[in-house]
């Protein structure tokens, strides 16, 4: 195997590849990309075991084919510190060694037998789901806050992915919560008849996410049984869904919440990372009052001292005092596109709803915090109703 290649074209695909492959791992094969030149391409793949990256690239000089593996976090390292633009050569010269030139650099590399490299069969029977690969990028980002990490309940650890209709239109829509926050994104799709529910883990959606912001072209998605496939141009991601049934969260997402803030998003935002400031691990709470024609934010920490702040906002209701976790508002107060944030709000303990103007097909609930400044402590409220209805 022999080829030449330019640096900047083969560290795109190595960025990917290198971010699949687990660090730690007992299967030292699973360490090193797969490197393989074959009809005039060359293959690069990278697994895990649960998710397999596929890329393919044409725009290289090939002097004869073969394949090997190699360390893909090395591989990358080096790429990363090769000045960019320079043709690089790969030589295989023997099983286990790989020669890697650029200008005055020179490098061998140790490798693994492709044998030990796990074969995958990508057979997907059913028909792609084509779908704008920025409108989908922009639904992962928007639920994407909300992934759960508790290993208890694996089935929150990932986005919900299911197909929804509503006024005679379909959609295909994306859920994600860890039982305090919950987010929700939709967008329209021809055709949703053939798509079966599925949970994306939370590891497939984020290098899904880095892959469809390096790439503006429609992605293709194939569904099958317990694996899913997504096609963007050359590079491909077969990835593992989760086992398990994700909640009925319609039940948890407010309906008749009547007292409505209306405040500019962007003040809002700088103004809670001005008061979270002071809160060093950022654990305590934000406690937030609703007045007719402003909102103060509170931040109190037993370590560091307090922040306060005062911002214009409507409000349709009598003042109103209630606390969140900072860190959960400032992720979802972060996604509104709109000048305007909305929160749709009930009483002091109750789900609160939060909406997005200009994008009329997402939404997120937040649960309050019980927040106790007599002693400058904040502690999760029990979730009254959500967490009876996650855990049924």
């Amino acid at each position: 195997m022999q080829f030449q290649i330019k640096r900047d074209t083969l560290l795109k695909s190595l960025s990917v590849a290198h971010n699949i492959i687990e660090r730690k791992n007992t299967i030292p094969i699973l360490a090193n990309v797969l490197l393989q030149i074959k009809d005039n391409i060359l293959n690069i793949i990278a697994t895990d075991l649960d998710i397999v990256f596929h890329d393919q690239i044409s725009d290289l000089k090939i002097d004869s084919d073969g394949s090997t593996t190699t360390s893909a976090t090395v591989l990358y390292d080096l790429l990363r510190k090769i000045p960019t633009n320079l043709d690089i050569t790969f030589v295989l010269e023997s099983k286990n060694k790989l020669k890697i030139t650029a200008k005055n650099s020179k490098f061998n590399l140790l490798c693994l037998p492709i044998d030990d490299f796990p074969n995958f069969s990508n057979n997907f029977k059913n028909d792609p789901l084509n779908l704008d690969g920025q409108k989908f990028l922009a639904l992962l980002n928007k639920t994407k806050i909300a992934m759960s990490n508790d290993d208890t309940r694996h089935y929150l650890n990932g986005i919900f992915i299911h197909p929804t209709a509503s006024n005679k239109t379909s959609y295909l829509t994306g859920v994600a919560t860890d039982t305090h926050r919950l987010s929700s994104s939709s967008i329209p799709i021809q055709d949703t008849k053939s798509l079966k529910p599925f949970i994306l883990p939370k590891k497939t959606v984020f290098q899904l996410s880095n892959l469809l912001q390096e790439n503006n072209q429609s992605i293709s998605m194939f569904v099958g049984e317990g694996k899913i496939q997504f096609k963007m141009g050359n590079s491909s991601i077969v990835s593992k869904v989760i086992d398990g049934k994700f909640p009925d969260y319609e039940k948890v997402v407010p309906k008749n919440n009547n007292k409505i803030l209306k405040v500019n998003a962007k003040d809002f935002i700088n103004s809670l990372e001005r008061v979270i400031t002071v809160s060093i691990d950022r654990k305590e709470g934000v406690k937030v009052t609703f007045e007719k024609d402003h909102i103060q934010l509170f931040v109190a920490s037993s370590s560091s001292g307090d922040g306060k702040e005062t911002l214009k906002a409507e409000f349709s209701s009598e003042s109103l005092t209630v606390s969140f976790n900072a860190r959960y508002l400032l992720d979802i107060a972060s996604e509104i596109g709109d000048q305007n944030l909305m929160m749709n709000l009930n009483d002091a303990i109750s789900p609160v709803l939060i909406q997005d103007k200009s994008d009329n097909h997402s939404f997120y609930v937040i649960m309050p915090m019980t927040v106790s400044y007599t002693h400058l402590r904040a502690h999760e409220t029990s979730l009254h109703l959500v967490c009876r209805l996650l855990l049924e």
